[in-house]
Parts: structure tokens; sequence; C-alpha cells
């Protein structure tokens, strides 16, 4: 029996020139949906068959279905008033290189399989550093998430190290030393997976104690690490972060850097969402010092208007991070010099999907002017909403905005522990009306409200009906 057919050109031009449409129409009225669906755990699945189709559906069915089923629950991240976590825009532009991509349907896993893209990802990620004001001597390669990023700097890390021979003979059955990582006690749980997969263990992660700016200590790191050598222990890792994800603290990289490159310490910056706000020339400050990294993490998903995924790893020892991850089957063997980049060679992916088309196509777009004018409104509306929460007599800012993201609490109630159950009946209160969505964090034991200003379609009104939705519900509560 031979294969369907699958869609006829015809047939695939009529139903792309449907979905084009729609994807106009969502993109135009972003706030057409309620931000959260009112959906509750297994809804969803329950309107789906149990049972895959013997044979082939037609597309407009298909369709339907999505329209019908998926885009009701769903958490619109493309919403105004999408404030949680980070927000995140998918712009025309990005889902246009997002298209073109599947289209070409490139594994540009060798410079052989994927030439322009292999170039373009390394061309348009100079513009990135250039952007950024990082040095010239850092190169990039493009991850899915902050999460690789940092495992990957971490894998190269251990590269310092060569007579551990943790390449060949890994870790198990021998008898080394503990290998420490070092971050903040702010620092993202990404950093804890990282040295839990690569099998160090969570307890070989040594959490730094921060100042009264929730900022790694320096003098606290100095102290532990010259602790731990007198152990036997091998400092091999510190990850410095560039605005933390509760409160977007910014530690001291260049104290940070002193320290590193005196003990002859991997240092990895953390940059994934704050990174991007040093395309601004009046927030380049934030990176001091990172000039001296090993490595760092932006994620162009986070804020430069580009949709899911694209994390950026940029290195200035791309030798190491290659022989953290260079395996070459025979099958896999090319006859261009070494000079000619692999991108399989810089992680654990050996395919590599065509990320950068679509970040080429929103840095064009927009232009530097373009994307720092987005950043610069973002940080303005977090300074109004921070003035306004300071002179508001029931609520306390829990951290000094360094970027888009503010933290603060109803300082409502009696015991501390009633002080948090407030707030946290609060935000959920605020959710429950589906008109805005924030989401919450715990600064030195009290429970935060959190609100994330990064969607390009936010405005001030979007902050000011959270503002008081959040001010009435925590008088009620």
């Amino acid at each position: 029996m031979p294969p369907p057919p699958g869609l006829s050109p015809e047939e695939f031009r009529a139903h792309a020139h449907d979905v084009v449409d729609w994807i106009a129409d969502y993109l135009a009225q972003p706030g057409k949906w309620p931000v959260l669906p009112d959906v509750r755990p297994g809804e969803t699945t329950a309107r789906l068959p149990a049972s895959p189709p013997a044979n082939g559906e037609k597309m407009e069915t298909i369709l339907a279905d999505f329209r019908d089923i998926i885009v009701p629950a769903t958490t619109h991240w493309n919403h105004p008033d999408f404030l949680a976590y980070f927000a995140n825009t998918g712009t025309g532009e990005g889902v246009i290189g997002e298209m073109l991509a599947a289209a070409l349907n490139v594994n540009a896993m060798l410079w052989k399989t994927g030439p322009a893209q292999t170039e373009l990802e390394a061309h348009t990620l100079d513009w990135l550093r250039q952007m950024m004001g990082l040095a010239a001597d850092f190169t990039g390669t493009i991850t899915d998430t902050a999460s690789s990023s940092t495992l990957y700097a971490l894998a190269a890390a251990r590269e310092m190290r060569p007579e551990l021979r943790l390449r060949e003979m890994g870790m198990s059955g021998r008898d080394l030393p503990r290998l420490l990582v070092y971050a903040s006690e702010e620092a993202h749980s990404s950093i804890d997976k990282a040295v839990m997969t690569l099998g160090f263990g969570r307890e070989s992660l040594r959490k730094v104690p921060t100042d009264s700016d929730l900022a790694m200590d320096a003098s606290a790191l100095e102290r532990m690490i010259f602790e731990d050598k007198k152990s036997g222990a091998v400092p091999l890792a510190i990850v410095a972060c560039v605005g933390t994800t509760s409160t977007t603290a910014i530690d001291p990289v260049r104290a940070i850097a002193e320290i590193a490159s005196r003990e002859n310490i991997w240092l990895h910056v953390d940059a994934a969402y704050g990174g991007s706000a040093a395309i601004l020339p009046e927030m380049q400050y934030i990176l001091d010092g990172s000039d001296r990294a090993d490595s760092l993490v932006v994620n162009p998903h986070k804020w430069l208007l580009t949709p899911m995924d694209c994390s950026v790893l940029f290195t200035r020892r791309p030798d190491l991070l290659k022989r953290a991850f260079q395996i070459v089957p025979d099958i896999l063997t090319v006859t261009e010099p070494d000079s000619v980049v692999n991108l399989m060679d810089y992680g654990i992916a050996l395919g590599r999907r065509f990320r950068a088309l679509k970040l080429w196509m929103v840095i064009r777009s927009y232009g530097v002017e373009g994307l720092a004018s987005v950043v610069r409104e973002h940080i303005r509306l977090a300074a109004e909403l921070a003035a306004a929460v300071e002179t508001a007599p029931e609520f306390e800012l829990l951290a000094r905005p360094k970027f888009s993201t503010v933290v603060f609490r109803s300082n409502r109630g009696g015991t501390p522990a009633e002080v948090n159950e407030h707030n946290r009946r609060v935000v959920e209160a605020v959710n429950a009306t589906r008109k805005t969505f924030i989401s919450h964090t715990t600064v030195r034991g009290m429970y935060a409200i959190r609100i994330a200003i990064g969607n390009l379609n936010t405005g001030a009104e979007n902050v000011e009906r959270a503002w008081d939705i959040i001010r009435k519900t925590a008088s009620k509560i």
C-alpha cells in the first residue's frame, strides 16, 4: 500500500494562507483572549481522542480542533497583561523566521550540512555581542534555554582541570576531590540542575550569602573558597548573576572576576534576563567585569522579541567547550579544516535547529535602536510602578528594581506568617480574575508579589490595571 500523499502544494498553500491570516489576527489582537485560561487539569486531555486516528484526517478538522481546543486552553504569553515570570514576545518577524526555518528543515550539525545556517549563527551572535558591548574575544552558540547554556558552561569548566581526566574517566568509581561550584543564595535553580546532571551532586553547589541588595557577597565568596581549598576540595566554577530570577539583583562581577582569575576558577555569568538591557548605552554598566568571564548566557527569547526558544551562550574559551563535547563518529568526519565550525561540537545535541534565522530577522527588522526603545520603556514602566508602591502606605518594596521587574508585598496582617499568607491569597485572587497574570517569589522568608514587564505590547495601562487590581484585592482579603 503506498504511503498517504499528505498535503499537495495547492492544499498547503490554501491552508497556510488560512494559518497566516489566523496568526496575523492573533498578533494584532494579543489581548483578545483572557491571559489565563479558565481550565482545570485534565480538561484538555478529556477533549482529545484517546487513540490516534487509523486514517488521516482533513486539515480543516485538525485546524478547527487547534482553534477550539488548544487556543482556549492556552496561557497567552503574548498577552499585554502577562506580567508573570519573565514576560516575552513572539513577534511577526520571529514567527516568519520560524516558518522559514521549518520549511528549510536543516540540521546544521556540521558546516557541510548547513553552511548558511552555521555562518549566520556566528554572524548574528557577533551582532548581539556588539550590541551588548561584550569584548571581541567572545564567540557565541545558540542553545534552547539558559538551563542548557549554564550546563554546557559548567561542563566546559571541568576541562580547566585536565589533570582530573574527567572527559576520559568520568567520576564514578574514582577517588576524586570534591569539585565545587559557587553561586549566590539568589541564583537560579538551573545551576542546581546542572551540578546534579554533571554528577557533582547538589552538596557541591556552595550557596554564597548575599548583601543588603541581595547581590553575592564577594568577601564571603573569597572566604569560602579559602576554607574549601584548605579542606582539599577543588573550586571549579563560579556563577555570577546579572539579574537574579527573584529580584533581578546584580552580583559584583568585577570583584568576583578578580577572585576567579587569581584562583584559576571558571567564571560563568548568568545574564539570561538582565543581559539584554546592556543594549542600552546607559545600562552597559551591568556587565562591568564580564569581559573577564569565561562564559556568559543571555536569552533573546526573554526580552529581545524573539520567540521561544533562543538562548545564547557566549564564551572566551570555545576550545574548552569543544573539548567538553566533541565526539566525531566515522559517518560525520569531514574534510574541512579545523578552523571551520561544526555546531555539533559545542553541546549535547547532535541535531541543530536553525534558531539564528528568527533572531537575525528580529534584529534586522527592529534595529538596535528599536529594540533598545522597547527595553528602555519597560524599565521606565517598572520605575513608575515601584514609585507607586513606595507611596502606598499599605505596601512595601522588597527589592530596589534594577530592570523591569518589581517585587513588593502588602504589609497587612499580623505575624510574619499571617502577612505571608495574606500575600499568597492576594496573588491567587488576582490571577483568578483572569484580567492579569502576576507571579510570586520569596525574599528573605517574605512571600512577595512579583511583576515582570517584558512584552512588546505591554503599556502603562496594563501595569496600572494590574496595580489597581492588586490594591483592591489586598484591601478585601
